[in-house]
């Protein structure tokens, strides 16, 4: 399949990686920054452009891979090409490609992405849409091409699944890294709680996280929590979060 991919971050890393690898015809990567259009662009290889009107008007498929609020704009440049126009967001609604472009179809992969860490996938949900029943088809073969779990989701609950996947991800992250400030004041090295972590994550793999749930809260250790949130005076945010979450914990005791 011949493929235009605009957009050079983390998502378009991967996915264009992922495309070259099980044998599609990647086109062009577009960039507004020429230098990130061929940084990705010559590891296919790839012809790198920075200017939407040198977007190849004869691709099978157009993968929008920006931020959410540029979509819009990067879908109105496509508004004559005849190829499948599909973005890549959880949270913007089909709609949006819709109303710019002949086709309009999506293919978004749950997955965190860096551009520093190789990922495989084989095993990343991929969720599509599309407009009509051909195209879905052909998005169908495609993502079951990258991976084994594909599923069609409407806008609703692709929404839906991004704001757990926020919950799931992003936030135990940013704990991550509160928990990594506490260690580093105190002369502690986060290493010290990776295989905490793993072993955490490697849990809900074959358990529902309200099953397996730990620590002082699930415990109602107002001893130990009071200990916590006295070493947490000088950091009212963490505090404030501390007891949040120890509160929320403690309701699933009721």
């Amino acid at each position: 399949m011949k493929i235009v991919l605009l957009g050079s971050g983390n998502v378009a890393t991967h996915l264009a990686k992922a495309l070259n690898a099980n044998g599609e015809d990647v086109l062009q990567i577009y960039s507004p920054n020429l230098v990130n259009a061929r940084s990705l662009a010559n590891q296919l290889p790839a012809e790198a452009v920075n200017d939407l009107s040198q977007i190849n008007q004869d691709a099978e498929l157009y993968i929008i891979s920006v931020k959410d609020d540029a979509i819009a704009l990067v879908a109105a440049s496509l508004a004559d090409v005849n190829g499948l126009v599909v973005h890549t967001s959880g949270t913007t609604d089909i709609q949006v490609l819709a109303s710019h472009v002949k086709q309009a179809g999506v293919f978004y992969p749950l997955q965190t992405f860096s551009k520093a860490k190789d990922v495989s996938f084989l095993n990343i949900p991929l969720c599509i849409e599309a407009t009509d029943q051909t195209q879905l088809s052909m998005l169908r073969q495609l993502a079951s091409k990258l991976s084994e779990k594909v599923y069609e989701l409407d806008g609703q609950k692709r929404k839906v699944l991004h704001l757990a996947a926020v919950f799931a991800c992003n936030f135990p992250n940013h704990l991550y890294a509160m928990a990594n400030e506490i260690l580093q004041e105190n002369d502690l090295d986060f290493d010290i709680i990776r295989p905490l972590i793993a072993e955490t994550a490697d849990k809900v793999m074959s358990n529902l996280p309200e099953n397996v749930q730990t620590g002082p809260a699930i415990r109602n250790d107002e001893t130990t929590m009071s200990k916590h949130l006295g070493m947490l005076e000088s950091k009212p945010e963490m505090k404030h979060i501390y007891q949040t979450l120890s509160d929320s914990i403690k309701l699933t005791l009721k």
